[in-house]
């Protein structure tokens, strides 16, 4: 029951001098100015950064329009597809801002915030992550924020929104990690994030919701106009049940710089399948709530890593901190590894893979909790490169096709050689074939290479399971539906639905530099941004494999197989409830290990000392031809494999087989 209401404020540091009663605020908030310190260096409060913004000329504005003409009509894989969907006509809409401007000059032309709002009302009716409007300095790499977190819950059969975190250095005496939030300016909170849940993309519900739920309080300005208000109002209900009001600023400061450039002809940059909000709030929440692991990310001094396995309940130390948070977690089932992968956004898969590898190996091998929440996606070879690294099946990358346009054909023909790295040659034959057959869609060809998918082999032998939720997106979507499709093992979700981002995603810079290499094409009409300007489309589009080959991800995203409904533990007490359901998945799947240390003596002999559970044959190639096969004992020593006649610089692989199934797999050069 509540007893009493209390106003409280929380405001940013700032200079007082005679005009510190700025007659934009009210005046409760200008004389608690300088109360509390901002979190980010260098942020000032909204209003403060929106009366420096706005220098778009009308004819900057009319190539804006023009060049999202061209992606959306030239480019968009997505297009027919969205437009049936969600009854949306983006390229009309366009149009029609086109044919306003040209009534328009310099003297006669709306405010730019009001263009802005177009534009990005235009992009984001497509529930499309992947294509954007991103707008043009001094918007670009600053976020705007509230100095705290809140997330969605579920707890005595009732949903309820909690603050998870608040920044260092900002609070009110009774604004704690832990408050209910009841009403949000006004309105009550549940309401409040469906409609917040409305004004931004996502593919489906459970995805719109949660991007709802984040834009409450983080807004990276690239992708999104700063908030119409100056501040909030929060009602929330502290731990004893009183209730209180708290009027808090938004502030605008700058973001930590992406961790990969996706403007560089490249193989990473053309391979990009990335969520560009979750990334930025992803790297912003860290700056916010972890700045110890931006530090340690950004630093030059390698950080001293582990080398024995880590002991329960304890924390791994990882070169790479904004990508990954690897731990032993004791839950009520056992102890197993917890593996958060936050980002697949690097611009090394091998070294991405590499560090997944050695954190997994000193992870308890009784099973693992693979953890990709918010995971916005990145590098496409670095997600579909970890798949193998988890099975002994062969893995099969997800095929992605080009929409038929002329456009189109001319950037793959541009290209069917190789000339910049960026190999489309495959993509060409089907496309030339459309201008006789009619096809909406090229052929379909994977972006990650067969070979590299399937080099490394089987690394982690115990079972896994993997854990999403509606943030989850692009080369994350893909991940887990490769995850799901190669049955690795069970997906538990805390959302009904992954984002459904399936595409790979190209910027307008990369598009228009394919198109001038090796040599400029007269014909391109790809035409240079203004004033720090970007656009990014959907170019390909993927489908899955297996039992739901040529299914597509877009919009549908990955269902998974198990759901669990995060708890207020989970929120408060770092995903106890959600870490117990998915630690009873991984006591009742059966454990496997396959040890293999190879020698090879000057005789062409060569001696496997294998160590195995839960297996009960065990298969021998060298060099991909059979050459042994030994059946293992029921719970004995697994005997000693020689194999004579073998060549050196070979490669072993060895199959652990149980029921007739492949359950492991080790691969060893010699």
């Amino acid at each position: 029951m509540t007893t009493s209401t209390r106003v409280e404020v929380l405001a940013p540091r700032r200079p007082l001098d005679d005009a510190a009663a700025d007659e934009s605020l009210p005046a409760d908030l200008t004389v608690q100015v300088g109360s509390a310190g901002a979190p980010i260096p260098g942020s000032v409060p909204l209003q403060e950064f929106v009366a420096a913004a706005g220098t778009l000329t009308h004819a900057q504005r009319s190539t804006l329009v023009q060049q999202a003409l061209v992606l959306l009509e030239g480019n968009y894989v997505h297009l027919p597809l969205k437009a049936a969907m969600h009854a949306v006509n983006p390229v009309q809409r366009l149009r029609l801002l086109r044919a306003r401007l040209r009534q328009q000059t310099d003297a006669t032309m709306g405010p730019e915030r009001d263009f802005h709002r177009e534009m990005s009302s235009i992009f984001h009716s497509v529930r499309d992550l992947h294509t954007n409007y991103v707008l043009p300095a001094p918007f670009a790499g600053m976020i705007a924020y509230l100095p705290f977190q809140v997330e969605r819950c579920v707890d005595g059969g009732q949903e309820r929104y909690l603050v998870s975190r608040t920044a260092a250095g900002v609070g009110a005496p009774t604004f704690t990690r832990g408050v209910e939030i009841t009403h949000w300016n006004g309105v009550p909170i549940g309401l409040a994030v469906a409609v917040s849940a409305d004004r931004f993309a996502g593919s489906n519900r459970a995805a719109r919701l949660a991007r709802g739920v984040d834009a409450l309080t983080l807004r990276p300005l690239r992708l999104h106009l700063p908030p119409d208000e100056e501040w909030v109002t929060v009602s929330y209900l502290d731990a004893g049940g009183v209730r209180h009001e708290l009027r808090q600023p938004w502030l605008v400061g700058p973001n930590v710089p992406p961790m990969a450039d996706a403007d560089v002809p490249t193989t990473a940059a053309a391979s990009q399948g990335l969520d560009l909000y979750a990334d930025d709030a992803s790297r912003a929440r860290a700056l916010l709530f972890a700045p110890q692991a931006v530090e340690a990310q950004l630093s030059d001094v390698q950080a001293e890593v582990e080398t024995e396995p880590a002991e329960a309940g304890a924390d791994l130390t990882t070169t790479m901190p904004l990508v990954f948070r690897a731990r032993s977690v004791v839950t009520s089932s056992g102890t197993f590894g917890h593996l958060r992968v936050f980002t697949f956004n690097v611009n090394d898969p091998d070294a991405f893979v590499d560090e997944f590898v050695r954190l997994a190996g000193l992870l308890p091998q009784e099973g693992l909790v693979l953890d990709v929440r918010g995971n916005g996606g990145g590098h496409i070879h670095a997600s579909e490169f970890l798949l193998q690294t988890l099975t002994p099946r062969p893995i099969t990358p997800e095929p992605v096709q080009f929409i038929c346009t002329p456009l189109n054909l001319s950037v793959v023909r541009q290209h069917a050689e190789n000339p910049s790295g960026i190999d489309l040659g495959p993509w060409l034959r089907s496309m030339e074939q459309a201008v006789e057959t009619g096809s909406v869609f090229s052929s379909a060809f994977s972006i990650t290479p067969v070979e590299g998918v399937n080099r490394r082999g089987q690394q982690y032998c115990g079972p896994v399971v993997l854990v999403t939720d509606a943030r989850c997106y692009s080369a994350t979507d893909i991940f887990t539906a490769g995850f799901q499709d190669h049955r690795i093992g069970p997906v538990l979700g805390v959302d009904d639905n992954t984002g459904a981002g399936g595409a790979n995603v190209w910027t307008h810079s990369l598009l228009k530099q394919l198109l001038e290499l090796p040599a400029p094409d007269p014909e391109s009409p790809y035409r240079a941004l203004p004033n720090g300007a970007a656009m990014r489309v959907s170019i390909r589009r993927t489908l899955r494999v297996h039992e739901l080959a040529g299914t597509p991800v877009e919009d549908l995203g990955v269902v998974p197989d198990r759901r669990h409904d995060l708890t207020r533990r989970d929120v408060l007490e770092d995903n106890a409830d959600l870490l117990d359901a998915a630690g009873a998945l991984l006591a009742a799947m059966p454990a496997r290990s396959l040890q293999v240390t190879p020698s090879l003596d000057a005789g062409g002999t060569l001696t496997l000392q294998l160590g195995t559970r839960g297996v009960e044959r065990v298969d021998v190639y060298v060099d991909g031809r059979p050459r042994a096969s030994v059946d293992v004992p029921p719970g004995g020593t697994t005997p000693t494999v020689t194999v004579a006649g073998v060549a050196g610089a070979a490669v072993v692989r060895v199959e652990g087989w149980a029921g007739g199934e492949l359950v492991a797999a080790r691969t060893r050069p010699v």
